[in-house]
């Protein structure tokens, strides 16, 4: 972290937002966790990208609160600090609405979104992939969520940050090993088994 970075986020108070978040440690994660801890790696992954945009970094931070917690206050959200009417605009560009489908959620955000919202989701889907385990989720699941990766979220970070874009690259082609070789060896401890 540089200096100028550091001088940036001392001044930067996010704490309220964290409090706002502890409402996501009820939300279970299959591969372990909570919701909350998600939100903490969302928020870790974009300091390690070197980000300092409070607007980021706050939504970052809850962006899950709207679609996990039922009946998240807007008005709350708004009035945490001054930040707190932008914020809530990202959160909710990120947030899938329920009239749309997985596929049009990410579309909206590939053909409409904002660059923060685009960052967001990139580090997101950084998040999401790290905890893409395949003895946590099937092989099918898994399949699904690498080609939706290659299809929708590739483009965003093409267009918004290299590095990200290296590290989910990195991840597909790591989930995608982890598949050949589980699927690989699956008939040998089936066989050992029986």
């Amino acid at each position: 972290m540089e200096n100028f970075e550091k001088d940036l986020l001392v001044n930067m108070v996010v704490a309220p937002y964290f409090q706002k978040a502890t409402a996501l440690r009820g939300i279970r994660r299959y591969v372990g966790g909570n919701q909350f801890r998600h939100a903490l790696m969302t928020f870790a992954i974009l300091i390690d990208y070197h980000y300092t945009n409070p607007i980021l970094l706050k939504a970052s931070v809850i962006h899950d609160l709207i679609e996990d917690v039922k009946g998240t206050s807007y008005d709350e959200i708004k009035s945490i600090d001054a930040d707190g009417v932008k914020v809530l605009e990202l959160v909710l560009e990120v947030t899938r609405k329920e009239t749309e489908t997985k596929e049009d959620y990410l579309k909206r955000i590939n053909t409409s979104g904002s660059q923060l919202a685009k960052i967001l989701k990139c580090a997101d889907r950084i998040s999401n992939l790290t905890d893409l385990h395949p003895d946590i989720f099937d092989k099918e699941f898994i399949k699904n969520y690498i080609a939706e990766t290659k299809k929708w979220i590739i483009p965003l970070a093409k267009q918004v940050n290299q590095d990200m874009l290296f590290e989910l690259q990195d991840l597909i082609k790591r989930r995608e090993t982890n598949l050949k070789f589980s699927s690989s060896i699956w008939p040998l401890r089936r066989k050992s088994d029986g």
